[in-house]
């Protein structure tokens, strides 16, 4: 036989050989992916959401791309999300990128920070206005490619135990609050606590913790916390619109074709929409059973509480912001995305909302 023809041969049948052996990886062009996240198993809005991205991921590559989703402590610990992608255990995590505030300050912009972006105004500053670039920047740097997929809205301030009435109010307190807000409310004299979601309620009942922000109506219901304490306040200073990503392994991400990656970043924009849309529906509804069923008593902050927490919240973002050069690229753009949001706002939206409170009877049911 000849030389060549014996290559040509041997090279022919190994392809087919490992096309038979390997038929549903390769020759179908398929791939399994695994999904961590840090919510508990199918939680509303959060855990459920997960689900729904990977599914619309699948549905819209025709079944090239399947991804497991696993609830947080199914195959690593809540807040052990990032490094379990970093390092390839896992190929992508679905969770609040303020998580990995310890990795590097940064990271907490991508999701929310105190008196900072709403939900929309989050999606500008990433899309118009850099934010998504500087994100990769940071995130490359640990081996992760984050895209936003979910979004709950504002959040609430959360539940405590006794009233809120003054800043001196806040000394002593422990409290439950991820994030730049905990480092606000520390230096106001509490001590703030980083708990996944899952282990919040037994914290709170045992009496572990005085208070715990979480998320919304929606959520909070959900996990009944409600049933430990009464005063409820709105709306959170710290999260007025939190993002929630997915973060790929950046090698896994960088091995998609340019199209699977143009269907999924088209995927988790659709999922931060209709998410922000669930999570206002949902909460509206909530909101209503727990004061009307379950005699919960809303509190708002008074202004002399949020001016002061604004001015420490001020304090805390210009000491991050000199961290290093990243940061405080990250921190400059992001504070001309809100100046320019607050600009707006201020001659559209909130004239609007005040013009529609002027005239209570303005559509009733018939």
């Amino acid at each position: 036989m000849k030389r060549r023809t014996f290559l040509t041969t041997t090279a022919g049948g190994a392809v087919a050989t490992a096309a038979g052996l390997s038929a549903p990886a390769y020759a179908t062009g398929k791939r399994r992916l695994k999904m961590v996240t840090t919510w508990p198993k199918k939680f509303p809005g959060l855990g459920t959401r997960a689900e729904e991205f990977a599914k619309d991921i699948e549905t819209a590559t025709d079944g090239r791309l399947r991804i497991k989703v696993y609830a947080g402590n199914e195959l690593v610990p809540p807040l052990g999300a990032f490094d379990a992608v970093r390092g390839g255990k896992a190929d992508i995590y679905h969770g609040s990128e303020y998580y990995w505030q310890g990795k590097h300050k940064a990271f907490s912009f991508f999701t929310a920070i105190p008196f900072g972006l709403t939900a929309m105004e989050q999606s500008q500053w990433l899309n118009y206005g850099g934010g998504q670039k500087l994100w990769d920047e940071l995130s490359g740097k640990f081996n992760i490619k984050a895209l936003v997929c979910t979004n709950s809205g504002v959040q609430m301030g959360g539940w405590f135990k006794k009233e809120i009435n003054s800043i001196e109010d806040f000394k002593g307190l422990r409290i439950r609050i991820p994030g730049l807000g905990g480092e606000v409310l520390k230096r106001l004299g509490a001590t703030p606590v980083t708990k996944a979601g899952g282990e919040i309620y037994l914290a709170l009942s045992q009496g572990n913790i005085d208070a715990s922000e979480w998320v919304g109506p929606w959520n909070d219901l959900a996990f009944g916390f409600h049933n430990i304490t009464k005063y409820y306040y709105t709306s959170a200073f710290q999260e007025p619109g939190a993002a929630i990503a997915a973060g790929f392994n950046l090698d896994v991400w960088n091995s998609l074709s340019k199209a699977d990656q143009a269907i999924i970043r088209a995927v988790a924009g659709d999922n931060y929409q209709k998410s922000l849309a669930e999570f206002n529906s949902r909460n509206a509804a909530s909101l209503r059973a727990l004061v009307d069923k379950h005699g919960v008593l809303l509190r708002t902050y008074s202004d002399e509480i949020l001016i002061a927490l604004a001015r420490t919240s001020d304090e805390v973002m210009q000491e991050i912001a000199t961290t290093d050069d990243l940061t405080k690229r990250i921190y400059n753009s992001y504070m001309d995305t809100r100046r320019a949001a607050m600009e707006w706002r201020a001659i559209a939206d909130e004239p609007y909302l005040r013009s529609r409170h002027l005239y209570e009877n303005y559509g009733k049911r018939l």
